[in-house]
């Protein structure tokens, strides 16, 4: 009778209170309830009092019902993969936020017909991209070499330089990507020397396509050659050319990356793209090129598969409609801005006896964009045991360790997330 685990709280005693209803209503009875699972069994093994069952539960409530956590990038990659890419714009997750709804996504309200599917992004991105008579987008950009293979070549080949079968993340390559569709890759040239000669000896009746794959993040130097793509668009052929990173136009920071503008001047049939790198955008795959291969691929049976949802449109339209997204405020940020940011920071942490400096640090662009390009950086530096902390933090903060110190790179840290940082490292020291 003595038992203290009677005095555990029963479930419903503790879903009755205000503030643990209050949580049901917005993340859901079943989660709440797991919670307050997790915290009678934590009372019943005697590692806490029946008493704090519910400051348990209150404490140990999530702030939303999906198991995703902001982050603060302070890595100094600009595009983190394993960040979720490229972070969306105020304007595109507003777009976001009105998509989530009953939306016009299909629908021509002045009226009352069907109309066609994700017109405002498609507009967007022919405006953005005007030396692309079509434009269509799917859901990412290994989804756009799918389809182009699908619609393409059926059973036949595609030419591609050995130089450019690349893995491109995952496990997962490109020849593997592609022969998963029928087509059959037809390999020219060597690892490091490709020339159009040897494009032009292996093109035949049975060729759908010559793809030319930029290799995104890696680079062969030293004795090497490769086929332009002015020389390729030569061939009586469709040239069909993968930039990964969406670059929709040159940028005086990335000087060697390939974009979408000069790839279609210079005879590009059908130019693929990744819509959340340097675009700045969600993730999507860009097709910009030749209106009847354009309208083949959009009419592919495959292409229903592939296509992306209404908040992807919603994004995409926005990032480029909208102001500048983060991506490119990153690429752009002045270097003495850098400097002077993390001095201040640096003066408000030792001003709560932090021990913190301000640091060069080099940032990179990262998300298979622009191999080998450094960009001169500023951040603020820490002990190295603060890494642990920050990233277990609420926001996480995630840094790097160089030398024994942890830097938090503000090349990839936004100027209205400084508040953030400085409160995030305050709880930690």
């Amino acid at each position: 009778m003595n038992d203290p685990r009677r005095a555990i709280p029963r479930t419903d005693a503790v879903l009755a209170d205000p503030r643990v209803a209050g949580a049901v209503a917005k993340l859901g009875r079943a989660l709440v309830k797991d919670v307050v699972s997790a915290a009678q069994e934590r009372a019943r093994a005697g590692k806490i009092a029946p008493t704090e069952v519910l400051d348990e539960v209150l404490a140990g409530l999530p702030g939303g019902a999906s198991s995703l956590r902001p982050v603060v990038n302070a890595t100094g990659v600009v595009v983190h993969t394993n960040l979720g890419r490229a972070p969306l714009s105020a304007a595109a997750l507003e777009a976001v936020v009105a998509a989530g709804g009953t939306t016009d996504v299909e629908f021509d309200l002045r009226d009352g017909t069907r109309a066609r599917r994700g017109r405002g992004a498609l507009t967007a991105l022919a405006a953005a991209a005007p030396a692309a008579s079509a434009v269509h987008v799917v859901n990412n950009n290994a989804a756009a070499l799918l389809l182009c293979a699908l619609a393409l070549a059926p059973g036949r080949e595609i030419v591609v330089s050995r130089g450019e079968l690349v893995e491109i993340g995952d496990g997962f390559r490109i020849p593997e990507l592609l022969a998963s569709t029928g087509a059959r890759v037809r390999e020219v040239g060597t690892t490091n020397r490709t020339r159009v000669t040897d494009y032009a000896a292996a093109v035949r009746p049975e060729t759908g396509f010559v793809l030319k794959v930029h290799p995104s993040n890696y680079r062969v130097t030293g004795f090497t050659a490769e086929a332009t793509v002015a020389e390729l668009a030569e061939l009586d052929v469709p040239l069909v050319v993968d930039i990964g990173s969406g670059l929709l136009s040159p940028h005086p920071s990335l000087p060697e990356e390939p974009d979408a503008a000069t790839a279609l001047r210079d005879g590009a049939d059908l130019v693929t793209a990744s819509g959340d790198k340097l675009l700045g955008g969600p993730q999507a795959g860009l097709l910009l090129g030749d209106a009847a291969l354009v309208e083949r691929l959009r009419r592919h049976p495959a292409a229903r598969a592939l296509r992306v949802d209404k908040l992807t449109l919603a994004a995409l339209e926005a990032t480029l409609r909208g102001p500048l997204p983060p991506v490119r405020a990153a690429l752009e940020a002045e270097l003495d801005e850098l400097v002077r940011r993390a001095g201040v920071l640096c003066e408000t942490l030792r001003g709560k006896g932090i021990d913190a400096e301000v640091a060069e640090s080099v940032a990179a662009v990262g998300g298979g964009g622009a191999p080998g390009v450094e960009l001169a950086s500023a951040a603020v530096s820490l002990p190295a045991s603060y890494a642990a902390a920050l990233r277990l933090g609420d926001p996480a903060v995630v840094g790097r360790v160089v030398r024994e110190r942890c830097l938090l790179d503000l090349r990839t840290v936004g100027p209205q997330q400084d508040e953030l940082v400085v409160e995030a490292v305050r709880r930690c020291g």
